[in-house]
């Protein structure tokens, strides 16, 4: 992943609801997106809802997308 997607990303981080940017900024503090596919992975989680994400985020959702639960993972240990 280039420096310059790295940067869009970490932009598109950038959430509504508090508990999101809190657990977006803690992500990214510990390294984001650690190569394409966690990339490809996180843009497709932020392409959802605010309320859809932190319901993912918090485990009253579940995602049927096997490829984005290492992402959903490192997010919620964030």
């Amino acid at each position: 992943m280039d420096a310059r997607h790295g940067e869009r990303l970490r932009w598109r981080s950038r959430r509504g609801l508090l508990e999101l940017d809190i657990l977006l900024t803690r992500f990214w503090g510990q390294g984001g997106a650690r190569d394409a596919d966690e990339a490809r992975a996180l843009e497709q989680l932020l392409e959802l809802p605010d309320n859809d994400l932190l319901d993912l985020l918090m485990g009253r959702a579940t995602q049927p997308d096997p490829a984005l639960e290492p992402v959903i993972e490192r997010l919620k240990a964030a």
